[in-house]
């Protein structure tokens, strides 16, 4: 945990989806993060949900810091006017740069991007290699199928029980707040 404020990895679409609460939700976690003086560590794109968790946490004063490979900047229009852009090679570097720049994370609607990022931290998680905590944003229930994979993994003996223990799963914004604020408490003592 770092010393200074903390920082929430967001993980999520480079695309907007197609219900309008993806979007919202991303702006709601922006001025969440932007509230409680946090700072957002992002893919740096300016499109999909990526952009309007972005956009929310910017116009509501929060620090942001973001990560795109080069190859990534036109495709995902790399957001300029951040406090702090890293432009990376690789993806993998991303995650990387992201990820020891954070405190939690936060996986919000997203595609196979997305889903490679999740299943990075959380194999991270299970190897030992790091305590942060990883929620899932489940916006109208976009991550059930996701978590049922998971519990279908375990059922079927290719994971421990405990692979469900390393992520938690919160319906809205609000109820993410009630679970991190206690979590950077506890993390700080």
């Amino acid at each position: 945990m770092s010393k200074l404020r903390p920082s929430i990895c967001v993980f999520c679409g480079s695309r907007a989806g197609l219900s309008p609460t993806y979007a919202q939700a991303a702006r709601d976690l922006g001025q969440m993060i932007a509230a409680r003086d946090w700072r957002l560590v992002y893919g740096a794109g300016d499109i999909g949900i990526m952009g309007e968790v972005a956009r929310s946490a910017q116009n509501a004063g929060a620090q942001v810091f973001g990560v795109i490979p080069t190859h990534l900047m036109q495709l995902e229009v790399g957001k300029r006017d951040l406090g702090t852009l890293v432009v990376t090679e690789t993806m993998h570097e991303r995650k990387k740069v992201m990820f020891t720049n954070s405190d939690a994370i936060v996986v919000l609607p997203g595609g196979a991007g997305t889903l490679d990022e999740f299943f990075e931290v959380l194999t991270w998680r299970q190897i030992g290699l790091h305590e942060k905590p990883i929620f899932l944003l489940n916006t109208d229930g976009f991550w059930d199928p996701l978590v049922a994979l998971v519990d279908h993994v375990i059922a079927q003996g290719f994971a421990a029980a405990s692979l469900r223990e390393f992520f938690v799963v919160v319906e809205s914004v609000g109820a993410l707040g009630a679970v991190v604020d206690p979590c950077w408490t506890s993390r700080t003592k």
